[in-house]
């Protein structure tokens, strides 16, 4: 179990960063980083890579998602499939279907009072940061829909909280590059989210 004062800060971090205050998330981070690595990147596969090299022995590791990333089907990432919260958490390294393959992502519902040591965070276009806040998105049909409704938002900014508070040692972001050819994948979705991060002092990957 992560010890309390990192549980804290942590929770410091996160809630710093989700609130926009830049000034506080950079000392948090700084106050985690050298103990509790958090990288970020445009590349799944640097992600995992990452993850791997540092989950040791029993150590667990694992993908997680928004329930609402509609869009990380591209990188074989499919939230509206059903994750058995036993077998990813409890199955051993070499069953498909535990956290270990980091093939299947757990959202907000299965993790929700769950823990990793490691964990990779797959960002979506759900939740994006604009320059100086966040916006809320819904994604029906073909197309992203703006969450007007306040308690949906709060729901949403939530299950964020949910998944960046789960590894006990440390987590890498992934936050994808986008896709000029696809408009439901504009890296204009994603770009100001990972810069956000970049500006806080998160080390990246390539």
């Amino acid at each position: 179990m992560v010890p309390r004062f990192f549980a804290e800060n942590v929770s410091a971090f996160v809630k710093a960063l989700l609130d926009c205050d830049k000034s506080q998330a950079k000392q948090a981070f700084s106050e985690l980083s050298s103990r509790y690595p958090i990288a970020i990147t445009r590349n799944l596969n640097a992600a995992k890579q990452w993850i791997r090299g540092r989950a040791r022995g029993t150590e667990g590791c694992g993908l997680v998602a928004s329930s609402k990333a509609m869009r990380l089907k591209p990188y074989a990432i499919d939230i509206r499939a059903s994750v058995n919260p036993v077998h990813y958490f409890l199955n051993d390294r070499d069953d498909t279907r535990s956290s270990y393959y980091l093939e299947d992502a757990a959202t907000e519902f299965q993790v929700q009072g769950l823990e990793l040591d490691w964990v990779c965070v797959a960002w979506c276009g759900d939740f994006r940061f604009n320059g100086s806040g966040w916006d809320y998105r819904d994604f029906r049909g073909d197309r992203w829909c703006n969450i007007s409704n306040p308690d949906n938002r709060v729901y949403l900014r939530n299950a964020y909280r949910v998944l960046l508070t789960r590894a006990r040692q440390g987590m890498v972001i992934f936050v994808p590059p986008g896709d000029t050819a696809d408009p439901t994948r504009s890296p204009a979705f994603y770009d100001a989210t990972f810069n956000y991060f970049n500006e806080l002092g998160i080390s990246v990957l390539e």
